[in-house]
């Protein structure tokens, strides 16, 4: 994974080379420094036939997570950025979680190589967390996941000639995608370089953008509307795109999370044009865009932002913080708790409450017309309570640090959900988090790697009892 990073660098490095920017040699220098280490430790550690068990897979999905992050920050080290060591550490693990908060400003004038980087880590984390999704988190029945393995298996099981299978027909997928979006972003005027570059970070749900003004600054075209039509198919399962490849075209109808995810957003979408209308000047036609790109937007966990939204009122804002905790459908790109879980969550909350008055009543869970195991409904509500858990905490200790509770409590759930951009004057649509604390910024990073891990991996691997025996 490293040594492929490193082979990664050399985009940029071409890029900047054909525009005549020197950083061309900081990115030649990174990529050859990445790829040989890369080379060396999967050299040292190569064995013909890999059998990754559970124990294995976990520490292996924690770790792919903090090393790409270290080795992905090495460009913004060097000249020209000179980042500080947590500043660069910051951008590197928001881009590879897709998370999209940024500490950087001026990406306007700033070298096309490393936006491009920017726009490739995203790219990389999103296809990334798909292949974990699909083919290591169901057999390790982290958070539910269990309920979307593609093929019966055990945990016995190899894991990773299984991933590789999956990721076969993810990438093209994902690439289609990618390639889709490019075109999409062109015939409504961005430029080629503008088009790849978001393209990647749409249907990433990753939300890095070329402009300040992230989206807002290629909104006359039109491209806000492309937008929300990528972010909506990245954050649809990447299962369901396999099954309409092999022929079953009406696959997407009969998934229960699908057609959960699509109702939440046209019904959210709704409500915030109607706040919207009331609230401000805006006339309608405007208030439905504006409203179906900034929701779809943290719904999803991309986090691009065509206005500073925190100027639509308090109940518009209100609203956004909840969005932060919503997410996409499981085995896509998009973050946060995931359309799925509240689903099977009501189940178990619905049968509970049936069988309250009638103890020896017989109350079914089901999803999607199956039979709900009992242990995929504590695994889901475990998920609830762990992520909720590790939101408030990550609050807390934002605001021991000093930063205001809007502040705190914001970028804690931006962090913890993936989104990006939080509320208030400093980390808001129109901020960035530049201006907090290194030690903030730590305990932002960790909250991006465990919420982007599904919270329960990477909880598994810090248990002491993961290291004994």
């Amino acid at each position: 994974m490293v040594a492929a990073l490193g082979m990664a660098m050399f985009a940029p490095m071409v890029v900047d080379y054909v525009h005549d920017d020197r950083s061309w040699q900081t990115f030649g220098l990174s990529a050859i420094l990445t790829t040989l280490m890369g080379a060396v430790m999967a050299t040292a550690a190569y064995t013909p036939n890999p059998d990754l068990r559970a124990r294995g897979a976990f520490l292996l999905t924690v770790l792919s997570w903090v090393m790409l992050s270290f080795f992905a920050a090495i460009p913004f080290l060097m000249d020209p950025m000179k980042l500080s060591f947590t500043d660069a550490m910051f951008e590197a693990t928001s881009g590879i979680t897709t998370t999209g908060s940024t500490i950087l400003t001026g990406l306007d004038d700033m070298p096309k190589g490393v936006l491009l980087w920017r726009a490739i880590l995203q790219w990389i984390g999103g296809v990334g967390i798909v292949v974990t999704a699909m083919a290591v988190l169901p057999m390790l029945k982290v958070g539910g996941m269990q309920l979307f393995r593609l093929e019966s298996s055990d945990m016995g099981e190899k894991i990773l000639p299984r991933a590789a299978s999956i990721a076969k027909g993810i990438g093209i997928i994902y690439l289609t995608l990618t390639i889709a979006c490019a075109v999409g972003y062109m015939l409504v005027g961005m430029d080629g370089f503008d088009a790849t570059a978001h393209a990647m970070t749409t249907v990433a749900t990753g939300g890095y953008s070329t402009s300040d003004l992230s989206m807002g600054g290629f909104m006359d075209g039109g491209a806000d509307i492309v937008c929300v039509a990528f972010m909506t198919l990245g954050a649809l399962p990447f299962g369901v795109y396999l099954a309409m490849g092999s022929g079953a075209l009406s696959a997407p109808f009969k998934d229960p999370q699908v057609r959960a995810f699509i109702t939440v957003i046209v019904g959210l979408i709704a409500v915030v044009t109607l706040a919207l209308i009331m609230s401000t000047q805006i006339e309608g036609g405007r208030a439905l865009r504006l409203a179906a790109f900034n929701t779809v937007s943290i719904v999803t966990g991309t986090g691009y932002a065509t206005t500073d939204y925190q100027t639509w009122g308090p109940f518009a804002v209100g609203l956004f913080f909840v969005f932060m905790f919503i997410g996409g459908c499981a085995g896509s790109t998009a973050c946060s708790v995931k359309i799925f879980r509240y689903q099977v969550a009501f189940e178990g909350m619905k049968s509970y409450l049936f069988k309250m008055p009638k103890q020896h009543a017989i109350s079914p869970m089901r999803y999607g017309g199956n039979l709900l195991p009992d242990q995929v409904v504590f695994s889901v509500m475990s998920f609830l309570f762990l992520f909720f858990a590790t939101f408030a905490v990550t609050a807390i200790l934002l605001s021991l640090i000093g930063l205001d509770p809007i502040t705190a409590w914001s970028g804690a759930g931006s962090a913890v959900a993936n989104v990006g951009p939080g509320l208030g004057d400093i980390i808001g649509p129109a901020g960035t988090y530049q201006d907090l604390p290194g030690t903030a910024k730590w305990v932002l990073m960790t909250a991006m790697i465990i919420g982007r891990l599904e919270i329960v991996t990477a909880l598994v691997v810090m248990m002491p009892g993961f290291w004994r025996g």
